[in-house]
């Protein structure tokens, strides 16, 4: 075992590097056979919804994503795009050699997600004036509608 390369996602081989959706397998549902299980190993999270949001609007480079889904760590965020990637949510577009930006964007698949998210963004508007709680005005609240779009 080589101490320097860390065990996980990465030290596994790629086995279709011409189609990248599918070099990961979708992860194992933590109760096998229940729909809610698969949906929230899928989206479930602190921070998946919010990713979905943005994502839903347009492409978006790392940075961009970063900014508006602050205040998540560089780290989470990449780990919570991988996670999105492996399941076929979300697709990684390098656009040169590193350090160039990546692109990320939803799957066809992906946009599937966009009634939930909304619904869900739409619940969590009710939520904040049942609790009184302000929601924010800078724009980077999710507070914008998601309208319905096809992928490009």
């Amino acid at each position: 075992m080589n101490k320097n390369a860390p065990a996980g996602n990465h030290s596994r081989p790629n086995p279709d590097p011409l189609n990248p959706a599918r070099s990961n397998p979708a992860r194992p549902n933590p109760l096998e056979g229940c729909p809610l299980a698969a949906a929230f190993a899928a989206i479930g999270g602190k921070w998946k919804l919010t990713i979905l949001y943005w994502l839903a609007h347009g492409e978006l480079h790392f940075a961009g994503l970063r900014g508006r889904v602050a205040p998540i760590s560089p780290k989470v965020l990449a780990e919570q795009l991988r996670e999105l990637e492996a399941d076929g949510i979300v697709v990684r577009t390098p656009t040169g050699v590193v350090p160039a930006p990546v692109i990320y964007q939803l799957t066809d698949y992906g946009l599937t997600l966009s009634p939930i998210v909304e619904a869900v963004r739409v619940w969590g508007e009710g939520h904040l004036q049942r609790s009184s709680a302000r929601q924010r005005s800078d724009g980077m609240g999710c507070g914008e509608r998601l309208r319905p779009r096809t992928q490009a």
